[in-house]
């Protein structure tokens, strides 16, 4: 495969997993060129033409030409200037690394992160909670993730990357999209009764029994493995942690417990006083889950996988 069809195909699977309706997505997209096409000259000279047809800001080809053919990828959950690193030194061993995956983004995909966290207004308002009421909530937390950004240094590894000529993409919330959409068919469908029965679904998974391993197995935060779940709301996408005043919202909208990667202290003290019961699947695990539901699209056509940097890699075959 080449860079380009590799993107495209991360694309291709975010969408296809997306939380808001196909018919929704698709009119973010028009309405994108539709602004694009009345811009001037000088703006159009600024704007990142991926736009147009990725509605992910934190996805993308950071270094490379996407027309350079790819049939080993070094990928991880963080890579990062060691990682690029690692991949001309594994290269220079004999095993020619053409393309580094990164899940969590780097460069201008990390400057972009906020812009898909409007995903998450689409997410409240399906578990009940008012559209307008999901868009005003989100507002003031994705303006404060925009300026958390922004005195970042982002390009690091992409320098590396460019100095080395070793091509290097990331790929979020495609990634995540497709956990989010995993481990919430898999609640509805077998329907945990209590916490203990969340936790042990997700442990029947091969990240997450690994993770366990490691100290970062799932784990119940609000509650007692006794306590009942209720309506279970898996939020595992949308760039990162939205408000915390989602919480007295979702709780009057009935969901019962919340399965999510991670939580500050913030959203746990909010989420403990509406009584939303809420279970830490686990990071590591969780992104590893997502990005190998991609990469296995990847082995399928003949590329070869080579894990690092906290991915628990496992295969699933069709």
């Amino acid at each position: 495969m080449k860079i380009g069809e590799i993107y495209k195909l991360a694309i291709e699977k975010g969408m296809g997993k997306d939380p808001r309706t196909k018919a929704s997505v698709e009119k973010l997209l028009e309405k994108e060129n539709k602004k694009y096409a009345e811009m001037k000259e000088d703006e159009k000279k600024e704007y990142d033409q991926d736009r147009l047809f990725n509605p992910y800001g934190d996805t993308r080809i950071l270094y490379g030409d996407p027309e350079r053919q790819v049939s080993r990828v070094l990928t991880g959950i963080d890579m990062e200037t060691a990682e690029v690193l690692l991949a001309d030194r594994i290269s220079e061993k004999g095993q020619k690394i053409d393309l580094i995956i990164a899940h969590h983004p780097e460069g201008k995909a990390l400057a972009a992160l906020y812009r898909v966290m409007n995903l998450q207004e689409d997410v409240l308002a399906k578990f009940g909670v008012p559209i307008n009421v999901a868009e005003g909530i989100l507002a003031s937390r994705i303006n404060e993730v925009k300026l958390n950004l922004m005195p970042l240094n982002h390009n690091r590894a992409v320098d590396a990357a460019r100095l080395l000529d070793i091509p290097l993409m990331c790929v979020h919330t495609p990634a995540d999209n497709l956990v989010n959409d995993f481990i919430q068919n898999l609640m509805d469908e077998k329907k945990p009764e209590t916490l203990q029965d969340v936790v042990k679904l997700l442990k029947e998974l091969p990240e997450y029994a690994e993770a366990v391993h490691y100290n970062a197995g799932p784990s119940i935060v609000i509650g007692s493995k006794e306590r009942r779940a209720g309506r279970v709301m898996v939020d595992m996408t949308g760039g990162t942690g939205g408000s915390e005043d989602a919480y007295a919202k979702l709780a009057t909208a009935g969901v019962g417990t919340m399965v999510v990667m991670h939580i500050g202290e913030k959203h746990r003290k909010e989420a403990e006083k509406n009584h939303v019961n809420v279970v830490i699947a686990g990071h590591m695990a969780s992104d590893s889950l997502g990005l190998n539901l991609f990469l296995d699209e990847l082995a399928r056509r003949g590329i070869e996988i080579m894990p690092c940097a906290g991915l628990l890699r496992y295969e699933r075959k069709e």
